[in-house]
């Protein structure tokens, strides 16, 4: 383990008991949020990216670690495990390395050097490899046999032979690696014939780039028009650089035995080590495109996860369509459901005055505070339908992304929630929830299915799901959960309880009444104690006795805060919120051996401003008026947008209209941008200028250049 601990803190410069520590709370079943929030001390203030970041590399290693047992065991079993090769494979920590210390012992079917081998050449291959014989056929004639009838069929086998030894060597493998590191060129071809059927690629139809600096989803497309079978890929660098110096390396003298190991060495090179080496640097790559398409589509659902709420109000929600009208909802303050019917106010029914009565009636019924419009078809309809409407009293309308609310209206968890209504109903549902809270509505929701990056079908499943799932539970825990009122769904991403112990404490609440302290998630059964203190300074309890319930401090820190009043001569109430009597401790004194400065300075944060949302205020935001189409649109205009994806070549925004346009990263600011990410965010709302429009292909190039914002 200090091994692996001594590489992890080298990788990403770190002090080793930093690592040690997190290593230590990690295998003891500690979370990420608990540990970067909770365990500062034991990790040196470790925030969750670098807490993050030790898991994976950990993970990654004992992944090593049980391969690295694996073939151990296989050249144990061959009886070909020297104390030499053990202790160098026993002392290898890379898997590209590993795997060529392995090769030569790999069980494999019967190569061409096997047959060889068989035949009983093995000899003469060891005489030519030495390149001292001038006369390789003379000594070819002693190995003629039954199976090898002539000295050319004799000197071919031995080739072989030679070119396996060579394709074998880690000196060789290395050789051509640096060639591909160097070097390497991805080229990609039309297929003949399927010109047509792969139109959208045909910037890739005679393409090719280095490597190295191909932009990650250029070789995500490429990759998936190949899988399509659009495309022929290959991966090279240029030839004439790896056989020079392999040549140097293997190639001794000028004899004739030394002519026949440089054809070995040729066909080495063309036929074994060049197609490995390619299979590999094409996986290495499409890793890397992977990671940054996952990075991508991890920070712009940690941007919608935390989009704005408007916290607990009385929503009439609406799900906007043309023929099939308008699903309207009405929710109270927890989202429940207290009403739902169609209107019809567009055309080809067009019951426009019949659609204004029933909603001011439905408003002033049911004590409306805010209305919430989905974003999809006849949006901007709609809402300019429901600003003509005069009610009783001022109403705030926001348009609501609905992306992934189809997937929630059908998934299962929609039909035990409403089993009663039809998918219309739970997609307006999920609209006004997600209006009150995006973070509680969007946890029912597979993330890849929420749609805010490019390639999510194209890469790595298990890394896609591993990586979103652990932006849901930062999120989530970064917040904090009403123990009162959340979901299941929501306080299964919660720091130590999973699905099954949400369940058992939804079951409960259910059962017994609402929760009044922290100390009285205990009895739900199930929930030990170590659980508790995983879970405990993420959950809050608004209206508790105890103030201390619905801040993030933790329970084990309760005694902290209580010393500090007592230094004041105050109750714990009495600081809550008054920076003035917070201002006068002095966080030295409070130190204890096992709490230091960063926790107790947490904790004045956190009495400071208790069970505060860190999310933003959320705005309200409207279009221009004037724009409904695209042939509304010409260059020059500028608008307002809201930008509803970031990806690696820019940002695209909704406008208003079907079409989202497209500011590229050259167009994203005054300066040279090298990642999105640094100048916008999801959600974001922003001004564009229209560059150009092709109406054609239905694409809309946008700049924030000059733009004022």
């Amino acid at each position: 383990m200090k091994q692996i601990a001594d590489i992890i803190a080298q990788t990403l410069s770190l002090e080793l008991s930093q690592v040690n520590n997190t290593i230590y709370l990690l295998d003891d079943g500690a979370t990420i949020p608990f540990i970067s929030r909770y365990r500062k001390e034991l990790t040196g203030n470790l925030d969750e990216v670098k807490v993050a970041a030790i898991s994976e590399q950990y993970d990654k290693l004992k992944e090593l670690e049980k391969r690295r047992e694996t073939i151990l065991n296989t050249i144990r079993e061959q009886e070909k495990l020297t104390p030499e090769l053990e202790n160098k494979i026993k002392n290898c920590f890379s898997s590209i390395e590993l795997e060529d210390i392995y090769l030569p012992y790999k069980p494999r079917r019967r190569t061409k050097a096997q047959i060889a081998r068989e035949k009983g050449l093995e000899g003469l291959a060891k005489i030519i490899m030495k390149q001292q014989v001038d006369d390789p056929e003379y000594s070819a004639r002693r190995f003629l046999n039954d199976e090898v009838k002539t000295t050319d069929e004799a000197i071919e086998g031995a080739q072989h032979i030679i070119a396996e030894w060579i394709s074998e060597h880690e000196t060789a493998r290395n050789i051509v690696r640096r060639s591909f590191e160097k070097a390497a060129v991805i080229s990609a071809k039309v297929i003949k014939g399927k010109e047509e059927e792969g139109d959208n690629y045909r910037d890739y139809f005679e393409f090719s780039e280095s490597l190295k600096r191909i932009s990650s989803h250029r070789l995500l497309a490429i990759r998936r028009a190949e899988k399509e079978g659009i495309l022929r890929v290959s991966i090279s660098p240029e030839e004439a650089s790896p056989l020079h110096h392999l040549e140097r390396f293997f190639v001794k003298g000028s004899t004739a035995s030394s002519d026949l190991v440089y054809q070995a060495m040729e066909d080495a090179y063309k036929r074994l080590i060049k197609p490995s080496i390619e299979t590999e640097f094409a996986a290495l790559s499409k890793e890397k495109a992977d990671k940054d398409a996952i990075n991508i589509f991890a920070n712009n659902l940690r941007q919608l996860l935390l989009a704005p709420p408007l916290g607990q109000k009385r929503i009439l929600a609406i799900d906007p369509g043309f023929r099939t009208g308008c699903k309207v909802v009405c929710l109270d303050e927890q989202g429940n459901l207290l009403h739902n019917e169609t209107i019809y106010p567009h055309p080809p029914q067009s019951q426009t005055g019949l659609a204004m009565k029933k909603l001011s009636s439905l408003v002033e019924m049911f004590k409306i505070e805010a209305i919430s419009i989905g974003n999809g078809t006849a949006s901007r309809e709609t809402e300019a339908f429901i600003q003509r409407i005069r009610f009783d009293r001022e109403l705030k309308v926001f348009v609501i992304s609905e992306a992934g609310a189809s997937v929630y209206s059908a998934s299962k968890l929609a039909r035990d929630e409403f089993p009663e209504y039809d998918v219309t109903v739970r997609g307006a549902i999920s609209i006004g929830r997600r209006l009150m809270d995006p973070l509680a509505e969007l946890v029912k929701i597979e993330p890849k299915a929420i749609g805010v990056g490019q390639y999510q079908h194209d890469v790595d499943q298990n890394e896609l799901k591993k990586s979103l799932d652990m932006v849901v539970e930062s999120c989530v825990n970064h917040v904090g959960v009403n123990l009162n009122t959340a979901s299941k769904h929501l306080l299964s991403y919660v720091s130590g309880l999973g699905p099954k112990v949400a369940e058992s404490v939804t079951d409960y609440r259910k059962d017994n009444g609402v929760f009044k302290s922290r100390e009285d998630i205990k009895k739900v059964p199930g929930l030990g104690d170590k659980t508790f203190t995983q879970c405990a300074g993420f959950l809050r309890i608004p209206d508790a006795v105890n103030p201390l319930d619905n801040s993030a401090v933790h329970p084990e820190s309760y005694h902290i805060a209580t010393a500090m009043a007592r230094t004041l001569k105050k109750e714990v109430k009495d600081l809550i919120a008054d920076k003035t009597l917070l201002g006068g401790l002095q966080p030295e004194q409070f130190v204890t051996g096992t709490i230091g400065i960063p926790t107790i300075t947490d904790i004045i944060k956190e009495l400071e401003k208790p069970g505060r949302d860190p999310r933003k205020q959320i705005k309200v935001f409207e279009f221009d008026q004037n724009i409904r189409k695209i042939t509304d649109l010409k260059p020059g205009m500028v608008l307002p947008g809201i930008i509803n994806n970031v990806t690696k070549f820019g940002a695209f925004v909704d406008i208003g209209i079907k079409e989202n346009g497209l500011v590229h990263i050259s167009e994203l600011a005054d300066k040279f941008v090298s990642d999105p990410t640094t100048e916008v965010s999801l959600q974001q709302q922003v001004f564009v200028r229209v560059l150009s429009i092709d109406h054609d292909r239905k694409r809309i190039a946008l700049s924030m250049k000059n733009v004022k914002q």
